[in-house]
């Protein structure tokens, strides 16, 4: 009988002492933890668009001119992207009936009414070209005025001629580097 308590208490012995172990194990492992987080980031390419109040319409046409008369006509133009832009304007499939010299065209920007700005001064109809605008912000807008003008001095070899031309207006994208530092 001796031998029974002996074992026996071997084994409690043996069973608490790993009881202990693992209580200390458990409890020394404790650590603190802590978490964040940043949701919703996000990068968006900008856009790159533009209006035109006559798009698709012509920005003057008239008949019956006569020796000395006018014709204005007035668009706008804006850079409804949000990016900035480099306008141009092009004029294309221009034609010219008239006596050289005697059907002229201006281009004035006319924005600002009380500064209006020459963008194309008076030239022979039909060689406007291409036009640089320049540098646009995002929802800038002009307005120009094309004035077309047959020469006083106008013969009858002009007499029922014909002129006319397609105007384009291209943006192309700032290509300027852009770097935004947030925070």
């Amino acid at each position: 009988m001796n031998r029974k308590p002996t074992t026996r208490r071997r084994i409690l012995v043996s069973l608490a002492t790993v009881l202990t172990a693992g209580a200390l194990a458990v409890g020394s492992g404790a650590s603190f933890v802590a978490a964040t987080n940043n949701p919703g980031n996000e990068y968006k390419a900008g856009t790159l668009t533009q209006t035109n109040s006559l798009s698709g319409a012509s920005i003057y046409n008239t008949q019956n001119m006569k020796p000395g008369d006018t014709v204005n006509g007035k668009v706008t133009v804006t850079n409804s992207g949000s990016l900035p832009a480099n306008l141009k304007l092009t004029e294309s499939g221009a034609t010219n009936g008239f006596e050289a010299g005697k059907l002229k065209i201006t281009i004035t920007d006319v924005t600002v009414p009380a500064s209006p700005v020459a963008v194309k001064p008076a030239v022979d109809y039909a060689t406007v070209g291409a036009v640089d605008l320049g540098r646009w912000a995002a929802g800038e807008s002009h307005t120009y005025q094309f004035s077309v003008t047959l020469d006083g001095s106008a013969t009858n070899a002009s007499q029922g001629a014909v002129a006319n031309a397609t105007y384009t207006w291209d943006s192309t994208q700032d290509t300027t580097p852009t770097v935004v530092n947030q925070h």
